[in-house]
């Protein structure tokens, strides 16, 4: 079979794919083997292929890959996930293209579109992954909505509301204007922004005298019910008891006391909203104070706030200070750097608003996922994010699970009567009817007289299911026994508290079972300015049209060679380019041994001493690659790999091997130099899938590269890696002396050594076969008109042949004296300094001094050689 010159990822990646499809070689079916699972971070059915899930998704790839290998019973789980908040926002745009308001539909219309857009576009980003190489089991492939998924997710509502972990109550909360729909604390991003600190006066009650606040959002004035003031502070202690005026309302609160205020922030006085702000409301909740809401979902006031109403929030900012400047309530405006709250999902400024919603305590839930992670139950890779979780979960609050939305699973709790004061949950509106009537007393009521509440449940209550759901945990034994718990769990720092610590919490609190043993936290991958990629910044490329360019392992070895354990990723497409020529490289290596033709006859000493350091360098360098994956170092793992295929195996042993020009190889070598790439090749494989498989095949037809066994660690020889690394130093000295000196290869050298150490003959047939040496002796003492170096103390000589230019020669060796003379005396007079000696670090000093010895050696050995020459 003819070999083409170049690799072409092209015309190989999708054939083996299919074929690795075909044979279903990713399935994974219980046996007797060990199990080795990882559950994919279920990417939003929204969502397409981005560098982050690029990065993720081929570490994941890598660890499934070497573990099946190693022999195990490797299963990755994909899936997707729903996304209430994102999903809805895309059919609503969807809808509103084709003039359809979300208001004109009623809830089942609504849903019937959603579906069908998911039907149409929520696979596109496994059908991508599939093209990075991503070994799935795609036949077990899940999604958070799904019949059965869906069935955990209530079950699990229904078991922790009956045992009162879940509770309805009204508090504040994050809310997003434009979705309509609460937010968790982790969905709200903050950002440093150009204010406006505000200072207005409230006028005391009975007095003529003024109380100053400062605000940053003056449209909340109207629903103010308190003014806070520290009871250590003196400057307001007259005022205890008292009332003050809220502007434009004409509304009278009481002036109250609190040690939550700062009495050095702004003026002192704290104006108390507590329907819009957190800390607000936690005061009003411990001075009984009243609850104002002054505004509508989507951000504009309402009937309560009795101006400006249905104008936007922002508008109303711009006005009421024109109003309130009119009034001669403003005393002054000052620029303020201020963080603001943005919903993660919409990016709109989130306002926090008094609403029921239904909320999971969690101190409880907690406490046994704590106790996993920091006693090392579950291993944190880097161990940094320790601290971030530790932090996390020692300072829980309960969780708001209820969304404002219709796309989700919807709260399985029923209202009857009048308003949401009664209620049941059950599984069914039937089950409800029955605890309906027992509750109320009422034998008559039907079907009818009930209503569902409108509300689904947080996303991220469905996806902490996930590690037990995909294995149908809740209804069956036989698969959750075997793959739980999972192996490795592949993620993002961002989500270390959204996703990671919750499924810590279902496991231990459903199975009492961790969900997986090792968590391995990626980094951010950035762009050379260090921003992170995005679609709105423009910086990231599109992964598919990386792949057209570079191959997916051009790719995937891009993106690992720069991804050192939970750091961020500075990507370069430059790094995909290297990728792809050391998939050229291994190709190219692949293609001259395929040319050696081989006979039988005898071995050359330097193909045996060359094969001889390959296995104990392979062995070396293999135990180092398998301590790196321990501790999930893969931009380590790869690295080795990559220097022991293109240094150790392309550059130095293929060469120390190759056959004379024309001539050709003995059998032994040419076999052990395939059993050689097989072997990197099997160790290449989880990082470089396509290529390994089709080299593989190309030298024998067989079983898939997949189902090959990961090398085992054999004995190492470690003189013959020390004879050989001082070896290569000579060989490259010698290499070098011929390319300054214009020697031609095909001129035969002599070597000759003063041995100031023992020096090794071992690999002397290499440095022969490799440098056309044709004599080392090791008996000089000292020659004349050499060319010479030094390599572990010993000194070489190669003999001046007859075109070599001596006045020249004469001329550079006294140009060297005079640079190494020169760099003599600084350091001498560096150390005739006493305040130096006695002052610098003893290392340092010690440093200095053997920098000295070096150079009074460099120039004795160089006056030598000038003499010899003169």
């Amino acid at each position: 079979m003819e070999i083409p010159s170049q690799y072409n990822p092209n015309e190989t990646e999708d054939k083996w794919y299919e074929f690795w499809m075909e044979n279903k070689l990713f399935r994974s079916v219980p046996d007797e083997r060990e199990s080795y699972t990882i559950v994919i971070p279920p990417p939003n059915v929204t969502g397409v292929l981005h560098m982050g899930h690029m990065l993720n998704n081929t570490i994941q790839d890598v660890l499934i890959r070497r573990a099946r290998m190693r022999g195990y019973n490797a299963c990755w789980v994909p899936g997707t996930d729903h996304a209430s908040i994102a999903t809805e926002a895309k059919v609503v745009k969807k809808l509103r293209e084709k003039g359809i308001k979300k208001s004109d539909l009623s809830r089942e219309e609504f849903l019937k579109h959603a579906w069908d857009w998911k039907e149409e576009y929520g696979g596109k980003i496994l059908k991508q992954l599939q093209k990075l190489g991503a070994s799935c089991d795609w036949d077990r492939t899940d999604f958070t909505m799904n019949p059965k998924y869906s069935e955990s997710v209530i079950d699990t509502f229904l078991d922790l509301y009956e045992k009162g972990y879940i509770y309805r109550g009204e508090r504040i909360i994050n809310w997003d204007p434009a979705a309509k729909t609460a937010l968790s604390d982790e969905e709200v991003v903050f950002k440093e922004e150009k204010s406006k600190l505000y200072y207005l006066k409230y006028q005391v009650v009975g007095s003529d005298e003024f109380l100053t606040i400062a605000t940053t959002r003056p449209e909340t004035i109207l629903g103010d019910t308190a003014i806070c003031i520290n009871p250590d502070d003196d400057r307001f202690k007259h005022l205890h008891g008292k009332k003050a005026i809220v502007p434009m309302v004409n509304r009278e609160i009481p002036i109250i006391q609190d040690g939550y205020v700062d009495m050095e922030f702004g003026t002192g006085c704290l104006k108390v909203t507590p329907a819009h702000d957190k800390n607000d409301y936690e005061i009003g909740q411990r001075h009984n104070l009243e609850t104002i809401n002054i505004m509508n979902e989507d951000g504009s006031l309402n009937e309560d706030a009795q101006f400006y109403i249905g104008k936007d929030r922002f508008d109303v900012r711009k006005e009421i200070i024109k109003d309130l400047e009119k009034l001669d309530i403003v005393l002054k405006i000052e620029d303020y750097d201020n963080k603001v709250g943005y919903s993660e999902r919409t990016d709109v400024v989130i306002e926090s608003r008094l609403s029921p919603q239904w909320w999971v305590k969690m101190e409880d839930i907690a406490k046994p996922a704590l106790e996993v992670v920091m006693d090392d139950t579950i291993q944190i890779y880097p161990k940094k994010y320790k601290n971030t979780y530790n932090h996390w979960l020692t300072n829980i609050r309960d969780w708001c699970i209820s969304r404002q939305l219709w796309w989700g699973h919807q709260i399985p709790a029923y209202y009857y009567g009048e308003g949401n004061e009664n209620f049941v949950v059950a599984k069914t509106k039937e089950e409800a009817l029955e605890k309906a009537k027992s509750q109320s007393g009422n034998s008559g009521m039907t079907l009818t007289d009930l209503r569902q509440d409108e509300d689904v449940m947080d996303t991220w209550f469905s996806s902490w299911l996930w590690p037990i759901a995909v294995f149908d945990g809740f209804k069956s034994k036989e698969e959750i026994d075997y793959y739980y718990p999972t192996k490795d769990l592949v993620t993002g720092p961002d989500i270390i508290f959204f996703w990671v610590a919750r499924m810590v919490m279902a496991g231990m609190y459903h199975k009492d079972q961790i969900p997986f043993e090792n968590v391995y936290f990626t980094g951010i991958v950035r762009d050379k300015q260090g921003r992170k990629m995005s679609k709105s910044l423009g910086n990231s490329p599109d992964p598919i049209e990386l792949i057209k360019e570079y191959g997916a392992d051009g790719v995937r070895v891009g993106l690992l060679l720069t991804a050192p354990a939970g750091n961020d990723i500075p990507f370069d497409p430059s790094l995909c380019e290297q990728g792809k020529k050391f998939a050229n490289k291994i190709w190219n290596s692949f293609r001259l041994i395929n040319m050696w033709e081989s006979e039988d006859k005898p071995q050359p000493d330097s193909a045996k001493i060359a094969i001889e350091w390959l296995n104990s360098r392979f062995s070396q360098t293999l135990e180092s690659i398998n301590h790196s994956y321990d501790r999930y170092r893969l931009s380590e793992a790869l690295m080795s790999t990559y220097k022991l295929v293109w240094d150790d195996y392309c550059s130095w042993y293929l060469e120390m091997v190759k056959p004379p020009y024309g001539e050709k190889i003995d059998s032994a070598t040419l076999k052990a130099s395939i059993d050689f790439l097989e072997k990197m090749l099997r160790v290449l494989h989880p990082f470089m899938p396509f290529l390994t498989e089709e080299v593989w095949q190309r030298i024998e037809e067989r079983e898939s590269i997949m189902l090959a066994q990961w090398p085992e660690v054999g004995t190492i020889n470690d003189k013959v890696l020390t004879d050989f690394t001082l070896a290569s130093e000579v060989i490259t000295k010698v290499r070098n002396i011929r390319k300054q000196k214009n020697i031609a290869y095909r001129d035969a050298l002599e070597l000759f050594i003063k041995k100031n150490k023992a020096v090794s003959t071992e690999f002397d047939s290499v440095i022969k076969h490799l440098c056309n040496v044709e004599k080392i002796d090791a008996t000089v003492e000292a020659m004349d008109n050499t060319f010479s170096f030094i390599v572990n103390g010993n000194e070489y000589f190669i003999p001046m042949g007859s075109t070599i230019d001596i006045g020249a020669e004469i001329e550079k060796i006294k140009a060297e004296i005079e640079y190494a003379q020169g760099s003599y005396r600084i350091v001498e007079k560096k150390l005739s300094n006493e305040r130096f000696v006695n002052n610098a670090p003893e290392q340092v000093v010690a440093m200095e001094r053997k920098k000295m010895e070096d150079a009074a050696a460099k120039i004795k050995i160089l006056e030598d050689k000038l003499k010899s020459l003169g």
